[in-house]
This record gives structure tokens, sequence and C-alpha cells, in this order.
């Protein structure tokens, strides 16, 4: 079974293909970044989430998250960790037309605004001529500027943390393997950018030459926060009005008519409504999931 989260916005869906401004963006630290390679479907966009309906219990369906996130206003940080998932590529081959996709990450925004600013690593199945393979990587994304791939090696298995930061004018996003000790940063502008929601996500990326979501790969199960990978102080995120947890933004949870200063818990489906990502909930310290 999988394990993954979201939060959803329970207004009229965000549009992934969105047009929004461009982003201005300048290296901070550690290597050089690099377009999508060969092995990717281009562009490969990780984009706000589309709401798909809601169940009895509050919990909410996306057609291209699965995680947790949290609704207030002017947020200033957010961290993460997670453990990179191994994906079964036989059970999900990538084939000539398309890769199979799961992105994991955490980030500001994309609930009910258009822009997202994230960073985290993906698990997929590429096509090669010799057969599907797994492939594993890591990547930021200012959306709607381009994602990009960091000169990072990921394997399955290795502990990941990451950040990201409002300061100024700023968006700052890094990323640490912790299994191998090397990270990467990145800044940025992003203009329009709501800072009205953080995030920890699995995610199918977009788009198909349909413009329609990636299919997700199959990654098993993928676990994130201090109680799964031992890092500390993660899933926490910082608002105008809170510091904490996950579990800090509620115990209040986001309903239809409820989106703002709430928790959310989300799980993926298909356009028809079937399960692709099931979200088991939070732990009892409300870190982790």
């Amino acid at each position: 079974m999988r394990i993954s989260t979201a939060i959803g916005f329970f207004g009229p869906a965000v549009v992934i293909a969105a047009v929004f401004a461009c982003t201005g963006l300048a290296q901070m630290a550690n290597g050089p970044d690099r377009p999508a390679t060969a092995t990717h479907i281009s562009p490969r966009r990780h984009g706000p989430m589309r709401f798909h309906g809601m169940h009895p219990d509050n919990s909410v369906d996306s057609e291209n998250w699965s995680g947790y996130a949290v609704t207030g206003s002017s947020f200033t940080k957010v961290t993460g960790s997670w453990t990179v998932p191994a994906v079964n590529c036989s059970v999900t081959p990538g084939t000539r037309s398309t890769n199979a996709y799961a992105a994991f990450w955490v980030g500001i925004d994309g609930y009910s605004s258009s822009t997202v600013e994230q960073i985290g690593t993906d698990s997929d199945c590429a096509y090669t001529k010799d057969g599907s393979v797994a492939s594993y990587y890591a990547w930021y994304e200012f959306y709607p500027a381009a994602s990009r791939d960091i000169d990072l090696t990921i394997s399955p298995g290795d502990q990941m943390s990451a950040e990201v930061s409002y300061s100024g004018s700023e968006f700052t996003a890094t990323i640490n393997d912790v299994t191998t000790g090397k990270s990467y940063t990145r800044t940025a502008t992003v203009r329009g950018a709501a800072r009205s929601s953080a995030e920890w996500i699995a995610e199918s990326p977009c788009c198909t030459r349909g413009q329609q979501f990636l299919p997700l790969s199959d990654f098993g199960t993928v676990s994130f926060g201090e109680d799964h990978t031992g890092v500390g102080s993660t899933n926490y995120a910082t608002d105008s009005s809170a510091s904490g947890a996950i579990s800090v933004f509620g115990p209040t949870q986001c309903t239809q008519s409820l989106s703002s200063n709430c928790v959310a818990q989300i799980n993926m489906v298909t356009s028809g409504g079937t399960a692709e990502d099931n979200n088991l909930g939070l732990s009892g310290d409300g870190t982790s999931f």
C-alpha cells in the first residue's frame, strides 16, 4: 500500500498549464543544474494541485497530488524529509510513448494559487531500447518556470531532507541527501506568489502530449517525516501565525467551506475517480506520515 498526502483547493480547480510570469533564477551553491535529460518527457511539470472531490470525513481527492498541506498566510518556511522509494518497472514500465513518474517534494504554494516553489526527487520508470529501467534524480521547480534536474546522485533508500524558505523577495530551495552528505541550493524570485500554503507531496507530474498527467510509477510506499527518516524538525512549516509540525496547523481540518488556517489530507485518484495513492494519516506526534 502506498502512503502519500496533499492538500486541496475547494474552489475551481487550478489548471496545471496556467500561464504565469517567468521567474528569475540565481544559483547559490553546490554545482550545476541541467535541463531534463533524454529519459524524461519534456516538458515535465510539477504544478498546482488539481482538485477532484471530497469524502464525508473531509479528506480530499486530487488528480495529481497526494500528501499533506497546511494553509494560512505569508508562509516563510517549510521543511520535510522522506526516504527515496524504489520503483517496480515491471509493473509500470516506461514505453515509447511515455515514461512512468512519481515525484516527492516539499514546497510552498499550489493549493489555491498558481505558483509552486518546490524541490524534491523522482522515482521513475524510463524507456530505453533495452527495456524499462528505474531512474532516480533530484530536481527543483519554481512553477510556472520549467523544472530543472539537479546534479546529485540519488539512489533508492536514500534519506532526503529539503527546505523552501522566503525572505525579502526571494525563495530559497535546498535539498540534502543525508545518506551521501551531498546538497544543493537554489534561489529565485517568483512573481505573484501568494505564500498561502505549505506542502509535503507525492505527485504524478504533467503532461502527456494531450496535456494529461503522466502515468504514475509503482513506487510502493513512501514515508515522510522524522519518525521514518530520523531527520529532526522536518515536516514543519512557518507562516504569519503558527510554526511547527503539520498538526500545529490543526486540528481544524479543511472542508468544502473552510480552506484557510487548516490541515488537509489528500489521496490521489485518476480523472475517473479510481484510487491511485492512499494516505494512511499522520503519526501520533503529528509530524510524519
